[in-house]
Protein backbone atom coordinates (compact mmCIF):
# COMPACT_ATOMS: atom_id res chain seq x y z
CA UNK A 1 0.00 0.00 0.00
CA UNK A 2 1.00 3.37 -0.87
CA UNK A 3 1.53 6.16 1.26
CA UNK A 4 1.71 8.63 -1.41
CA UNK A 5 -1.46 11.40 -0.62
CA UNK A 6 -2.67 10.98 -4.27
CA UNK A 7 -4.75 8.19 -5.24
CA UNK A 8 -4.00 5.84 -8.38
CA UNK A 9 -6.74 4.11 -10.76
CA UNK A 10 -5.95 1.25 -12.57
CA UNK A 11 -8.02 0.15 -15.60
CA UNK A 12 -7.43 -3.78 -14.37
CA UNK A 13 -9.03 -2.75 -10.87
CA UNK A 14 -12.20 -4.67 -10.50
CA UNK A 15 -13.85 -1.11 -9.61
CA UNK A 16 -12.44 0.81 -12.00
CA UNK A 17 -15.61 1.53 -14.13
CA UNK A 18 -17.32 2.60 -10.81
CA UNK A 19 -15.04 4.73 -9.67
CA UNK A 20 -14.29 6.31 -13.51
CA UNK A 21 -18.26 7.00 -13.77
CA UNK A 22 -18.00 9.36 -10.26
CA UNK A 23 -15.74 11.70 -12.52
CA UNK A 24 -18.38 12.49 -14.87
CA UNK A 25 -19.73 16.02 -13.28
CA UNK A 26 -21.97 18.33 -13.27
CA UNK A 27 -21.87 21.54 -11.11
CA UNK A 28 -24.63 21.82 -8.69
CA UNK A 29 -25.08 23.85 -6.19
CA UNK A 30 -24.74 22.27 -2.20
CA UNK A 31 -27.55 22.82 -0.21
CA UNK A 32 -25.98 24.18 3.33
CA UNK A 33 -23.20 26.63 1.24
CA UNK A 34 -26.55 27.70 -0.85
CA UNK A 35 -28.89 28.70 2.27
CA UNK A 36 -25.27 30.68 3.95
CA UNK A 37 -25.13 32.60 0.59
CA UNK A 38 -28.76 33.04 0.71
CA UNK A 39 -28.49 34.76 3.96
CA UNK A 40 -25.42 36.96 2.88
CA UNK A 41 -27.13 38.35 0.07
CA UNK A 42 -30.21 38.93 1.85
CA UNK A 43 -28.38 40.81 4.74
CA UNK A 44 -26.81 42.45 1.76
CA UNK A 45 -29.94 43.67 0.52
CA UNK A 46 -30.91 45.30 3.95
CA UNK A 47 -27.95 46.58 5.55
CA UNK A 48 -25.86 47.62 2.67
CA UNK A 49 -23.06 48.87 2.98
CA UNK A 50 -22.56 48.47 7.13
CA UNK A 51 -22.97 44.65 5.96
CA UNK A 52 -20.22 44.61 3.90
CA UNK A 53 -18.47 46.23 6.41
CA UNK A 54 -19.14 44.04 8.98
CA UNK A 55 -18.34 41.12 6.99
CA UNK A 56 -14.47 42.37 6.22
CA UNK A 57 -14.13 42.34 9.97
CA UNK A 58 -15.80 38.63 10.23
CA UNK A 59 -13.91 36.82 7.80
CA UNK A 60 -11.00 38.97 6.27
CA UNK A 61 -10.07 40.22 9.55
CA UNK A 62 -9.73 43.73 8.18
CA UNK A 63 -11.56 46.90 9.55
CA UNK A 64 -12.76 49.24 7.17
CA UNK A 65 -14.66 52.44 7.39
CA UNK A 66 -17.96 52.52 5.42
CA UNK A 67 -16.44 55.40 3.62
CA UNK A 68 -13.43 53.42 2.64
CA UNK A 69 -14.75 50.44 0.74
CA UNK A 70 -14.03 52.41 -3.08
CA UNK A 71 -10.11 52.40 -2.97
CA UNK A 72 -8.37 55.85 -4.02
CA UNK A 73 -8.08 56.66 -7.73
CA UNK A 74 -4.33 56.38 -7.55
CA UNK A 75 -2.13 54.09 -9.25
CA UNK A 76 0.69 52.82 -7.34
CA UNK A 77 4.00 51.79 -9.37
CA UNK A 78 5.30 48.64 -8.84
CA UNK A 79 9.24 47.66 -9.48
CA UNK A 80 9.67 47.72 -13.42
CA UNK A 81 10.25 44.03 -14.28
CA UNK A 82 6.63 43.25 -13.20
CA UNK A 83 5.43 46.59 -15.27
CA UNK A 84 6.94 45.03 -18.48
CA UNK A 85 5.58 41.85 -18.06
CA UNK A 86 2.04 43.35 -16.85
CA UNK A 87 2.02 45.14 -20.10
CA UNK A 88 3.30 42.39 -22.27
CA UNK A 89 0.60 40.21 -21.00
CA UNK A 90 -2.12 42.94 -21.61
CA UNK A 91 -0.44 43.16 -25.16
CA UNK A 92 -1.20 39.91 -26.00
CA UNK A 93 -5.01 39.76 -24.33
CA UNK A 94 -5.65 42.70 -26.13
CA UNK A 95 -4.57 41.45 -29.34
CA UNK A 96 -6.16 38.06 -28.91
CA UNK A 97 -9.67 39.45 -27.85
CA UNK A 98 -9.20 42.42 -30.42
CA UNK A 99 -10.36 39.13 -33.14
CA UNK A 100 -13.15 38.38 -31.38
CA UNK A 101 -14.57 41.98 -31.29
CA UNK A 102 -18.19 41.59 -32.73
CA UNK A 103 -18.97 43.73 -34.85
CA UNK A 104 -22.57 44.86 -36.72
CA UNK A 105 -23.81 43.05 -39.89
CA UNK A 106 -26.86 43.52 -41.80
CA UNK A 107 -28.36 41.62 -45.07
CA UNK A 108 -31.63 40.89 -46.84
CA UNK A 109 -33.45 37.89 -46.52
CA UNK A 110 -35.00 36.10 -49.37
CA UNK A 111 -37.66 38.26 -49.49
CA UNK A 112 -36.26 41.51 -49.49
CA UNK A 113 -36.00 42.70 -45.85
CA UNK A 114 -33.62 44.11 -44.33
CA UNK A 115 -32.06 41.61 -40.66
CA UNK A 116 -28.90 42.31 -38.78
CA UNK A 117 -27.63 42.53 -35.83
CA UNK A 118 -26.12 45.53 -33.68
CA UNK A 119 -23.96 45.39 -30.36
CA UNK A 120 -23.70 47.62 -27.78
CA UNK A 121 -21.14 47.36 -24.97
CA UNK A 122 -22.48 46.95 -21.74
CA UNK A 123 -22.62 50.15 -19.39
CA UNK A 124 -21.35 49.21 -16.38
CA UNK A 125 -20.34 45.62 -15.29
CA UNK A 126 -18.55 44.01 -12.26
CA UNK A 127 -15.83 42.23 -12.50
CA UNK A 128 -14.65 40.08 -8.98
CA UNK A 129 -10.94 39.12 -8.74
CA UNK A 130 -9.88 36.41 -5.95
CA UNK A 131 -7.91 37.62 -3.11
CA UNK A 132 -6.44 34.75 -0.89
CA UNK A 133 -2.61 34.57 -0.08
CA UNK A 134 -1.37 36.31 -3.43
CA UNK A 135 -2.43 39.25 -5.83
CA UNK A 136 -4.28 37.36 -8.80
CA UNK A 137 -2.35 40.08 -11.27
CA UNK A 138 -3.49 37.68 -14.00
CA UNK A 139 -7.23 37.72 -13.15
CA UNK A 140 -7.44 41.29 -13.26
CA UNK A 141 -5.40 41.10 -16.83
CA UNK A 142 -8.19 38.54 -18.61
CA UNK A 143 -11.13 40.31 -17.03
CA UNK A 144 -10.79 43.76 -16.86
CA UNK A 145 -8.97 43.95 -20.24
CA UNK A 146 -11.33 42.68 -22.08
CA UNK A 147 -14.18 45.18 -20.51
CA UNK A 148 -11.88 48.30 -21.69
CA UNK A 149 -11.79 46.87 -25.49
CA UNK A 150 -15.47 46.67 -25.17
CA UNK A 151 -15.69 50.14 -24.35
CA UNK A 152 -17.52 49.49 -21.36
CA UNK A 153 -17.68 52.95 -19.62
CA UNK A 154 -18.05 51.65 -15.41
CA UNK A 155 -15.65 48.84 -14.53
CA UNK A 156 -16.00 47.71 -11.34
CA UNK A 157 -13.80 45.98 -9.76
CA UNK A 158 -14.59 44.06 -6.10
CA UNK A 159 -11.27 41.93 -4.57
CA UNK A 160 -11.11 41.16 -1.02
CA UNK A 161 -9.05 43.40 1.40
CA UNK A 162 -6.17 44.45 2.26
CA UNK A 163 -5.62 44.79 -1.87
CA UNK A 164 -2.38 43.92 -2.70
CA UNK A 165 -0.35 47.46 -4.40
CA UNK A 166 0.89 45.47 -7.65
CA UNK A 167 -2.81 44.38 -7.64
CA UNK A 168 -3.97 48.09 -7.69
CA UNK A 169 -1.35 48.73 -10.47
CA UNK A 170 -2.81 45.96 -12.61
CA UNK A 171 -6.54 46.84 -12.64
CA UNK A 172 -6.41 50.73 -12.62
CA UNK A 173 -3.98 49.96 -15.78
CA UNK A 174 -6.02 47.60 -17.42
CA UNK A 175 -8.76 50.14 -17.44
CA UNK A 176 -10.70 49.47 -14.04
CA UNK A 177 -12.84 52.87 -12.92
CA UNK A 178 -13.36 52.04 -9.48
CA UNK A 179 -11.51 49.31 -7.13
CA UNK A 180 -14.10 48.10 -4.31
CA UNK A 181 -12.29 46.36 -0.62
CA UNK A 182 -14.72 43.56 -0.75
CA UNK A 183 -14.63 40.25 -1.21
CA UNK A 184 -16.80 36.88 -1.12
CA UNK A 185 -20.44 36.22 -1.75
CA UNK A 186 -20.73 40.11 -0.10
CA UNK A 187 -18.92 41.38 -3.14
CA UNK A 188 -21.70 39.67 -5.48
CA UNK A 189 -24.72 40.37 -3.39
CA UNK A 190 -23.29 44.05 -3.62
CA UNK A 191 -22.98 44.13 -7.11
CA UNK A 192 -26.44 42.72 -7.84
CA UNK A 193 -28.29 44.50 -5.50
CA UNK A 194 -26.53 47.93 -4.88
CA UNK A 195 -25.11 49.59 -1.84
CA UNK A 196 -25.09 53.10 -0.18
CA UNK A 197 -21.22 53.20 -1.67
CA UNK A 198 -21.87 50.20 -4.93
CA UNK A 199 -24.38 50.96 -7.53
CA UNK A 200 -25.61 48.11 -9.21
CA UNK A 201 -23.90 46.87 -12.65
CA UNK A 202 -25.49 45.22 -15.33
CA UNK A 203 -23.58 41.52 -15.32
CA UNK A 204 -20.97 39.97 -12.93
CA UNK A 205 -17.50 38.74 -14.71
CA UNK A 206 -14.54 36.86 -12.75
CA UNK A 207 -13.96 33.53 -10.50
CA UNK A 208 -13.90 33.15 -7.07
CA UNK A 209 -14.21 30.22 -4.25
CA UNK A 210 -16.99 28.05 -3.87
CA UNK A 211 -19.07 30.77 -2.02
CA UNK A 212 -18.39 33.64 -4.76
CA UNK A 213 -19.89 31.06 -7.59
CA UNK A 214 -22.98 30.30 -5.24
CA UNK A 215 -23.52 33.44 -5.01
CA UNK A 216 -23.16 34.38 -8.80
CA UNK A 217 -25.82 31.71 -9.41
CA UNK A 218 -28.30 32.92 -6.92
CA UNK A 219 -28.36 36.60 -8.17
CA UNK A 220 -28.77 35.70 -12.02
CA UNK A 221 -31.89 38.37 -13.05
CA UNK A 222 -31.16 40.50 -11.01
CA UNK A 223 -27.79 40.81 -13.07
CA UNK A 224 -26.38 38.51 -16.04
CA UNK A 225 -23.35 36.47 -15.55
CA UNK A 226 -20.61 34.95 -17.10
CA UNK A 227 -20.46 32.15 -15.97
CA UNK A 228 -19.55 29.61 -13.05
CA UNK A 229 -15.78 29.66 -12.67
CA UNK A 230 -14.24 28.01 -9.27
CA UNK A 231 -11.39 26.86 -8.25
CA UNK A 232 -8.65 26.02 -10.92
CA UNK A 233 -8.85 22.39 -12.58
CA UNK A 234 -6.23 20.74 -14.51
CA UNK A 235 -6.77 17.37 -16.57
CA UNK A 236 -2.90 15.88 -18.22
CA UNK A 237 -3.71 13.40 -21.21
CA UNK A 238 -0.02 11.65 -21.30
CA UNK A 239 1.77 9.01 -23.57
CA UNK A 240 5.40 7.60 -24.32
CA UNK A 241 6.11 10.96 -25.89
CA UNK A 242 5.58 12.73 -22.60
CA UNK A 243 8.34 14.46 -20.09
CA UNK A 244 6.94 12.92 -16.20
CA UNK A 245 9.03 15.90 -15.07
CA UNK A 246 6.93 18.70 -17.04
CA UNK A 247 3.53 16.79 -16.45
CA UNK A 248 4.75 16.69 -12.54
CA UNK A 249 5.09 20.30 -12.68
CA UNK A 250 2.39 20.90 -14.49
CA UNK A 251 -0.35 19.33 -11.83
CA UNK A 252 1.79 21.04 -9.19
CA UNK A 253 1.18 24.10 -10.81
CA UNK A 254 -2.78 23.88 -10.76
CA UNK A 255 -2.88 21.96 -7.07
CA UNK A 256 -1.15 25.25 -5.72
CA UNK A 257 -3.83 26.89 -6.01
CA UNK A 258 -5.10 25.30 -3.00
CA UNK A 259 -8.71 24.10 -1.52
CA UNK A 260 -10.65 23.00 -4.29
CA UNK A 261 -8.62 22.57 -7.16
CA UNK A 262 -8.61 19.76 -8.92
CA UNK A 263 -6.05 17.46 -10.23
CA UNK A 264 -6.29 14.49 -12.85
CA UNK A 265 -3.59 12.31 -15.00
CA UNK A 266 -4.46 9.41 -17.64
CA UNK A 267 -2.01 7.91 -19.31
CA UNK A 268 -1.94 4.31 -21.27
CA UNK A 269 1.78 4.02 -19.90
CA UNK A 270 2.84 2.19 -16.67
CA UNK A 271 6.27 3.16 -17.21
CA UNK A 272 4.91 7.13 -17.35
CA UNK A 273 2.68 7.11 -14.39
CA UNK A 274 5.26 5.65 -12.26
CA UNK A 275 7.88 7.75 -13.21
CA UNK A 276 5.21 10.90 -12.79
CA UNK A 277 4.45 9.58 -9.42
CA UNK A 278 8.65 10.01 -8.74
CA UNK A 279 8.69 13.05 -10.18
CA UNK A 280 6.11 14.45 -7.90
CA UNK A 281 7.40 13.01 -4.47
CA UNK A 282 10.66 14.67 -5.69
CA UNK A 283 9.45 18.38 -7.04
CA UNK A 284 6.67 18.79 -3.83
CA UNK A 285 9.75 19.32 -0.91
CA UNK A 286 11.19 22.06 -2.75
CA UNK A 287 7.96 24.38 -3.74
CA UNK A 288 6.64 26.63 -0.95
CA UNK A 289 3.15 26.31 -1.09
CA UNK A 290 3.84 22.63 0.71
CA UNK A 291 -0.19 23.40 2.69
CA UNK A 292 -1.50 24.24 -0.35
CA UNK A 293 -0.07 21.56 -2.40
CA UNK A 294 -0.82 18.70 0.37
CA UNK A 295 -4.56 19.11 0.37
CA UNK A 296 -4.89 19.40 -2.98
CA UNK A 297 -2.80 15.91 -3.75
CA UNK A 298 -5.02 14.39 -0.69
CA UNK A 299 -8.07 15.16 -1.26
CA UNK A 300 -8.06 15.77 -5.15
CA UNK A 301 -5.41 14.81 -7.51
CA UNK A 302 -6.24 11.13 -8.92
CA UNK A 303 -3.71 9.33 -11.39
CA UNK A 304 -5.39 6.68 -13.76
CA UNK A 305 -3.82 4.37 -15.92
CA UNK A 306 -5.77 3.31 -19.09
CA UNK A 307 -5.67 0.89 -21.88
CA UNK A 308 -5.69 3.32 -24.65
CA UNK A 309 -5.48 6.95 -25.43
CA UNK A 310 -9.01 6.62 -26.33
CA UNK A 311 -10.40 5.92 -23.25
CA UNK A 312 -8.11 8.25 -21.64
CA UNK A 313 -10.13 11.04 -24.13
CA UNK A 314 -13.14 9.39 -22.67
CA UNK A 315 -12.71 10.12 -19.56
CA UNK A 316 -11.59 13.69 -20.08
CA UNK A 317 -14.45 14.56 -21.86
CA UNK A 318 -16.83 13.14 -19.40
CA UNK A 319 -14.54 15.07 -16.75
CA UNK A 320 -15.03 18.20 -18.36
CA UNK A 321 -11.79 20.08 -16.68
CA UNK A 322 -10.99 23.58 -16.73
CA UNK A 323 -7.60 23.18 -18.16
CA UNK A 324 -6.99 19.98 -20.64
CA UNK A 325 -3.31 19.20 -21.23
CA UNK A 326 -2.64 16.70 -24.20
CA UNK A 327 0.79 15.38 -24.67
CA UNK A 328 0.18 12.70 -26.67
CA UNK A 329 1.31 11.80 -30.28
CA UNK A 330 -1.21 13.37 -33.07
CA UNK A 331 -2.15 16.50 -30.02
CA UNK A 332 -3.84 18.25 -32.77
CA UNK A 333 -6.03 15.49 -34.06
CA UNK A 334 -7.34 14.07 -31.17
CA UNK A 335 -8.01 18.05 -29.64
CA UNK A 336 -10.05 18.13 -32.84
CA UNK A 337 -12.66 15.37 -30.71
CA UNK A 338 -12.34 17.41 -27.19
CA UNK A 339 -15.89 19.18 -26.87
CA UNK A 340 -15.42 19.61 -22.92
CA UNK A 341 -12.99 21.68 -21.74
CA UNK A 342 -12.47 24.97 -20.88
CA UNK A 343 -9.03 25.19 -23.06
CA UNK A 344 -6.73 22.92 -24.62
CA UNK A 345 -2.85 22.56 -24.54
CA UNK A 346 -0.81 20.95 -26.93
CA UNK A 347 2.72 19.24 -26.68
CA UNK A 348 5.60 19.66 -23.85
CA UNK A 349 6.38 23.05 -24.18
CA UNK A 350 2.52 24.31 -23.38
CA UNK A 351 2.30 24.67 -19.99
CA UNK A 352 -1.54 25.71 -18.60
CA UNK A 353 1.20 28.98 -16.88
CA UNK A 354 1.60 30.23 -20.06
CA UNK A 355 -2.30 30.21 -20.72
CA UNK A 356 -3.03 31.36 -17.18
CA UNK A 357 -0.43 34.17 -17.58
CA UNK A 358 0.46 35.45 -21.18
CA UNK A 359 -0.70 33.69 -24.16
CA UNK A 360 -3.46 35.87 -24.72
CA UNK A 361 -7.23 34.00 -24.23
CA UNK A 362 -8.62 34.69 -20.91
CA UNK A 363 -7.81 32.15 -18.20
CA UNK A 364 -11.64 32.68 -16.94
CA UNK A 365 -12.91 29.24 -17.67
CA UNK A 366 -15.08 26.79 -16.60
CA UNK A 367 -14.70 24.52 -13.69
CA UNK A 368 -16.26 21.68 -11.83
CA UNK A 369 -18.03 20.11 -15.01
CA UNK A 370 -19.51 23.11 -16.26
CA UNK A 371 -17.32 23.22 -19.43
CA UNK A 372 -19.61 20.87 -20.90
CA UNK A 373 -22.19 23.65 -21.01
CA UNK A 374 -20.04 26.68 -20.75
CA UNK A 375 -17.65 28.44 -22.62
CA UNK A 376 -14.70 30.44 -21.52
CA UNK A 377 -14.57 34.35 -21.11
CA UNK A 378 -14.44 35.88 -24.41
CA UNK A 379 -15.00 39.96 -25.34
CA UNK A 380 -18.31 39.32 -26.79
CA UNK A 381 -19.73 38.56 -23.62
CA UNK A 382 -19.58 42.59 -22.74
CA UNK A 383 -21.65 43.28 -25.18
CA UNK A 384 -25.53 43.44 -25.79
CA UNK A 385 -26.99 41.80 -29.07
CA UNK A 386 -30.09 43.26 -31.01
CA UNK A 387 -31.41 42.30 -33.65
CA UNK A 388 -32.35 44.25 -36.59
CA UNK A 389 -35.83 43.64 -38.73
CA UNK A 390 -37.11 46.38 -41.17
CA UNK A 391 -39.68 44.79 -43.80
CA UNK A 392 -40.86 47.15 -47.07
CA UNK A 393 -44.16 46.62 -47.60
CA UNK A 394 -43.46 44.46 -50.75
CA UNK A 395 -41.21 42.16 -48.84
CA UNK A 396 -44.04 41.54 -46.13
CA UNK A 397 -46.92 40.73 -48.83
CA UNK A 398 -44.42 38.03 -50.27
CA UNK A 399 -44.36 36.32 -47.04
CA UNK A 400 -48.45 37.40 -45.68
CA UNK A 401 -49.68 33.76 -46.59
CA UNK A 402 -46.84 32.02 -44.12
CA UNK A 403 -47.31 34.30 -41.51
CA UNK A 404 -51.06 33.82 -41.35
CA UNK A 405 -50.93 30.10 -41.49
CA UNK A 406 -48.61 29.72 -38.40
CA UNK A 407 -50.80 32.12 -36.72
CA UNK A 408 -53.40 30.13 -37.34
CA UNK A 409 -51.14 26.90 -36.09
CA UNK A 410 -50.93 28.92 -32.88
CA UNK A 411 -54.54 30.43 -32.94
CA UNK A 412 -53.06 33.67 -32.20
CA UNK A 413 -55.65 35.99 -34.44
CA UNK A 414 -54.42 39.35 -33.26
CA UNK A 415 -51.39 38.19 -34.59
CA UNK A 416 -52.64 37.39 -37.69
CA UNK A 417 -54.79 40.64 -37.81
CA UNK A 418 -51.46 42.61 -37.28
CA UNK A 419 -50.54 41.52 -41.10
CA UNK A 420 -53.47 41.20 -42.97
CA UNK A 421 -54.69 44.71 -41.58
CA UNK A 422 -51.56 46.47 -43.50
CA UNK A 423 -53.79 45.25 -46.99
CA UNK A 424 -56.93 46.59 -46.44
CA UNK A 425 -58.15 48.80 -49.19
CA UNK A 426 -58.79 51.36 -46.81
CA UNK A 427 -55.56 51.13 -44.58
CA UNK A 428 -52.98 50.37 -47.83
CA UNK A 429 -52.89 50.06 -51.76
CA UNK A 430 -53.26 46.10 -51.55
CA UNK A 431 -50.40 46.68 -54.78
CA UNK A 432 -47.05 46.16 -53.54
CA UNK A 433 -45.14 49.18 -53.92
CA UNK A 434 -41.88 49.21 -55.96
CA UNK A 435 -39.58 50.28 -53.51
Amino acid sequence: MSNKPWRVLRFSEPKFAKQIAALNRHAEPVADRSIAVAEVIATVRKEGDAALVKYAKKWDGVDIPRNGLLLPSRTPKPPEPVRAAIDYALKNVTAFSRLRKPRNWSRKNREGAMVGEKFDPLERVGIYVPGGTAPLVSTALMTVTLAKLAGVREIVVTTPPPVNETLVYALRTAGATEIFQVGGAQAIAALACGTQSIARVQKIFGPGNAFVVEAKRQVVGLVAIDQLPGPSEIAVVADDTARADFIAADLLAQAEHGSGSQVLFVTPSAKLLAAVEGELARQIPSLSRGKHLAEVLEHHCILILVEDVGEAISIVEDFAPEHLSLVIKDGRQWAAHIRNAGAVFLGNFSPVAAGDFIAGPSHVLPTGGAAKSFSGLTVDQFFRRTSLVEYPERALFRVRPHIETLCGVEQLDAHARSISIRFEPEKADPTPDKK
